[in-house]
C-alpha cells in the first residue's frame, strides 16, 4: 500500500451540483431556485426565526421571570462525604476538588450535617451547618471558616 495510490471507497464521494451551467447540466436557466420570488434573488438571507410576516413564536409567547446577576452559587458537601480523607487531614476547596466532591464554578462551600464523620479533620470552608460543626469537633477536628 501506498500513500498516493490511497482512494476513498467507491461511492463515498460524489461531484459538487454545479448549478447555473446551461441546460446540459441539468442545473441551468433558475440553477434550481426556482422562478421569482424572494429567495431567487442574489444576496438573500432570512432572519433567524422569521415567519413570513406572521407574528414570531419568539414574540408570541409571555415573558416570566427573570435572572438574578446577583445569584451565589454554593457548593454542598455532606459529612458523610468527608468520610473518605485520611485522618488528621486538613480539607480544603483544592482537597474537595480532587477528590471530585465540588465541581464546577463555585461561589463557595457549605459543610452540612448529613452522615456520620470519625476522623479528626481540619475542615476550611466558607459555611457550616450548626449540626456539622458539631460533629466535626465531637470527633476531635476542627472547622475554620473562610471568607470570600
Amino acid at each position: 500500500m501506498e500513500l498516493s495510490k490511497l482512494k476513498p471507497k467507491k461511492g463515498a464521494r460524489h461531484a459538487k451540483k454545479r448549478v447555473g451551467r446551461g441546460p446540459g447540466s441539468g442545473h441551468g436557466k433558475t440553477a434550481g431556485r426556482g422562478e421569482k420570488g424572494q429567495k431567487s434573488r442574489t444576496g438573500f438571507s432570512r432572519m433567524l426565526g422569521f415567519e413570513g410576516g406572521q407574528m414570531p413564536l419568539h414574540r408570541r409567547l409571555p415573558k416570566r421571570g427573570f435572572t438574578n446577576i446577583f445569584k451565589k452559587t454554593i457548593a454542598v458537601v455532606n459529612l458523610s462525604e468527608l468520610q473518605r480523607f485520611e485522618n488528621g487531614a486538613t480539607v480544603d476547596e483544592g482537597a474537595l476538588r480532587k477528590a471530585g466532591l465540588v465541581k464546577g464554578r463555585a461561589d463557595g462551600i457549605k459543610i452540612l450535617g448529613d452522615g456520620k464523620i470519625t476522623k479528626k479533620l481540619t475542615v476550611h470552608a466558607n459555611k457550616f451547618s450548626a449540626s456539622a460543626k458539631k460533629h466535626i469537633e465531637a470527633a476531635g477536628g476542627s472547622c475554620q471558616e473562610i471568607q470570600g
